[in-house]
This record gives C-alpha cells, sequence and structure tokens, in this order.
C-alpha cells in the first residue's frame, strides 16, 4: 500500500520503527540520568551554587543585560531585512552595473564570519582612526551577515515562484517594479517566511557573540557570574540558556501566528463580483495594451508591415 508521498510501512517495519523509538528514548534517557547523577555526585544542585541568584541586583543586571540582548537584536533584524530586500532586488536586477556588484557584496558578507566581522569592526577601524562603539559593532557585523543571508532566501523564493506570474503582471501593464512589488514579493515573503524566522533566530543567538568584544550582554553577563565565588558556571550557562531559549520560543509563536494570519486572510478574502461590463472593460483594457506593445494606435492599420 502506499500515498502520495511515501510507502505505507507494513507490519514488519512498524514493528522495527516501533523498537528504534524505544531504543532512542531509553538512550536518550539513559544519558539524562547519567548527567543528572554526575551533577549530583559532584555537587552542582547544592544551595551554595545557586546562592548567588538569591540576590535581587544579579537579576536586575541580568534584566539589563536582557536589555542590552533585545536592543542590539531589534536593530540588527530590521537593518537585516531592509539590506535583505535591498540585496535581493538588486541581485534580480537587468542591469549588470548593479546586479554584479550586489552580487559579490553579497557573497562577500556571506563569506566572512560574524565574530571576524566584530572584531574587524571594534579592533580593526580604530588602527585607521576610527572608534565604534561595542553596541554598533554587534549591530553593524550582524547586519551585513544576515542581510546577505536573507537576501539569498528572499531571492529563491521569488525565483521559485511560477514564470507565468510575472508575465502576467507584463501582460496586464505593470512595469518591473509593480511586478516585483505587488505579485512576486508578497508571495516570497509568504513562501519564505519559515527561513526568515529562522534566520532571525540566528540573529537573536548570535548576539552572544558581543561578549568577545566587551559588549555587556547575557553571555557576558553569564561569564561575570561564573567567576564568582563558588564558580557557578553550569547555573549560570542554564540560567542565561534558559532565557535564550524562551526569546526564540516567543520569536518562533509570533511568526507562527503571522504564518495564520497570512493564510486566514488569503482563504476569507471575497471575490470580486465579475459581471459583463467588467470582463468588457478588462478585454478592452488587455486589447489596448496589446495594441501598445505593438504601436499600433486607435486609427493606424494593422496591415501595415
Amino acid at each position: 500500500m502506499s500515498s502520495v508521498l511515501y510507502d505505507v510501512p507494513g507490519p514488519r517495519a512498524r514493528r522495527r520503527n516501533g523498537i528504534l523509538t524505544v531504543l532512542t528514548i531509553v538512550v536518550v534517557a539513559a544519558v539524562i540520568g547519567f548527567l543528572a547523577y554526575r551533577m549530583a555526585a559532584t555537587g552542582q544542585f547544592s544551595a551554595s551554587k545557586w546562592y548567588v541568584f538569591t540576590f535581587s541586583a544579579v537579576w536586575s543586571q541580568i534584566l539589563e543585560a536582557l536589555g542590552n540582548t533585545l536592543a542590539a537584536f531589534a536593530l540588527a533584524a530590521v537593518l537585516s531585512l531592509v539590506v535583505g530586500f535591498a540585496l535581493a532586488i538588486g541581485r534580480l536586477s537587468d542591469h549588470s552595473w548593479v546586479r554584479v556588484p550586489v552580487t559579490v557584496v553579497t557573497e562577500a558578507f556571506r563569506a566572512v564570519p560574524v565574530l571576524v566581522m566584530m572584531m574587524l569592526l571594534y579592533y580593526g577601524l580604530p588602527s585607521i582612526g576610527i572608534k565604534m562603539e561595542p553596541y554598533w559593532a554587534v549591530v553593524l557585523a550582524l547586519m551585513a551577515y544576515n542581510g546577505s543571508v536573507l537576501a539569498e532566501a528572499l531571492r529563491a523564493g521569488i525565483e521559485a515562484l511560477p514564470r507565468g506570474q510575472r508575465e502576467a503582471g507584463y501582460a496586464i501593464g505593470l512595469r518591473k517594479s509593480g511586478v516585483m512589488r505587488l505579485i512576486l514579493l508578497p508571495q516570497a515573503i509568504r513562501s519564505m517566511l519559515p527561513v526568515i524566522v529562522a534566520q532571525l533566530v540566528v540573529t537573536m543567538k548570535d548576539t552572544a557573540l558581543g561578549f568577545i568584544i566587551t559588549y555587556p550582554e547575557l553571555l557576558y553577563y553569564a561569564k561575570l557570574l561564573s567567576s564568582q565565588q563558588g564558580r557557578p558556571i553550569l547555573q549560570s550557562a542554564f540560567v542565561i540558556g534558559g532565557i535564550y531559549i524562551v526569546m526564540c520560543l516567543i520569536l518562533s509563536g509570533i511568526a507562527k501566528w503571522l504564518e495564520i494570519r497570512t493564510r486566514r486572510s488569503s482563504r476569507t478574502t471575497p471575490f470580486p463580483q465579475v459581471t459583463r461590463a467588467t470582463i468588457a472593460a478588462h478585454e478592452i483594457t488587455n486589447t489596448q495594451v496589446i495594441a501598445t506593445q505593438f504601436d499600433v494606435g486607435p486609427g493606424s492599420d494593422s496591415r501595415k508591415g
């Protein structure tokens, strides 16, 4: 028995899959149990290891570091989207003097690691007399890298659309900017929304690289906490890592809500009522457009050759 996408497993395959599932669960549970045992044996659950988190001043500083992380992420995400749209449209340009430089810039930004960009902006620019704050070094590095990645995702989404939609836009008299803005980009954004959200999650996590250039974000403060009395390294990692997980889940939830909302809006949009008058008007409009493309006026002779 088979379905559209795959063959439905038979009794032996279901039995084998069930055994593999049980073995996987047992192995994962054993690894978690072993790690919990080792943490308990080394005193990682003792009150002295978690004592630093009983102070309100520590939590206020964690909230301040969280604010710094969100501030860098918010601006970097907005700028990455803007740069991504600009680079994607530039790469699809018909003019080589626009397309080639944009392609070079996009590939260069994608090839250089984010940490290298941050270090070049923060430590390299002062050697030529330009001093940059850690915040701007983090934001600009994230913007350059993630903007180039988003540009490639958007370009792929646009080129994956059926070619007939672009041709239909030209047939009703739209220019390339109108076809891109009204037809191609909305569909590409909707289809590539999971990729865009995944890249924004990467942007949020990459803000942690800012601790290397002394930007006071969450990981920077976690490093300070781990150097306190008792060295709560794992405890700091659990707390700060949990905050990162919550932020990523919130971002993914917002993206899921937007995806559901756009699907509902596209399904519930009523179709316009079509009458003979509108059909006649569209026929005349299309005729005029075709006549314009062939430079045929109302009083010209179409038999001229």
